[in-house]
């Protein structure tokens, strides 16, 4: 082990790995998804979130609506919101395991399905969804932190060009029949403030593919660090689209 992993692993044994202890903060960043969807919800709505991972996202929405359900493809992480539910005063939002290709509830059933950095089916959603009823998605952008990417050599979306998951999925939903289809995007700068916050993030995401399994990782991190490094901190950036379709 060399000495930059020693170090990296004596980190995060310190630090526990944990999301909420992450110190980052971003210039430029246009809307805040939770904020976006709570502004459209009203008190009678049921929502239906695909890819919920732990839930916390739909804890925090629950007193703007009648219901909120939760699935995700992963029964870990469905333990995980079921857990996070019991640790909570909640009593309106449920949680369960399912394929978004295939949603086991009825037609017209939601006012509402909200998918965030998820993957979905246009016309499932479309199905489930009531007439007039709102779909709306949060995704990363392919040139999302594209300085790490270079650095690696290797990473998600690398070489595909910008937008083309953006122009895909508004196509598959006026596909799916969807009326009424907008698009946003934003470009933020995005500082994290320590080294180990930016290992965190590469340890737990799929931004550059199984990271750390090169000896040689560990040292491009810390050139990139040593090159990327300024007075707010150890800087990237964050692209992210919105996607609002009405049914």
């Amino acid at each position: 082990m060399s000495h930059e992993e020693r170090f990296y692993d004596k980190v995060g044994k310190i630090n526990g790995w944990d999301f909420g202890d992450l110190k980052v903060f971003s210039e430029g960043v246009e809307w805040d998804f939770v904020q976006e969807v709570k502004s459209r919800c009203n008190q009678t709505d049921m929502l239906l979130d695909i890819g919920t991972g732990g839930g916390e996202y739909l804890l925090k929405l629950s007193p703007s609506l009648l219901l909120a359900i939760g699935i995700d493809l992963s029964n870990e992480m469905i333990k995980t919101a079921k857990t996070n539910l019991r640790n909570s005063t909640v009593s309106n939002v449920r949680f369960f395991q399912m394929p978004a290709e295939a949603l086991q509830f009825p037609d017209e059933l939601f006012d509402m399905v909200t998918s965030r950095h998820a993957p979905f089916s246009s016309n499932e959603v479309y199905r489930v969804l009531k007439a007039g009823g709102l779909f709306m998605t949060q995704q990363v952008s392919e040139s999302d932190k594209s300085n790490i990417k270079k650095a690696f050599g290797r990473g998600q979306s690398l070489d595909e060009k910008d937008r083309t998951l953006q122009e895909r999925y508004i196509q598959e939903l006026q596909v799916a029949g969807f009326s009424h289809v907008q698009a946003f995007e934003y470009d933020a700068t995005e500082y994290y403030e320590r080294p180990e916050d930016l290992l965190f993030l590469l340890k737990h995401t799929p931004i550059v593919p199984d990271f750390g399994r090169d000896q040689n990782d560990f040292k491009v991190l810390n050139e990139f660090i040593e090159t990327n490094t300024t007075e707010k901190g150890i800087r990237t950036n964050s692209k992210r689209f919105l996607i609002i379709a009405k049914k």
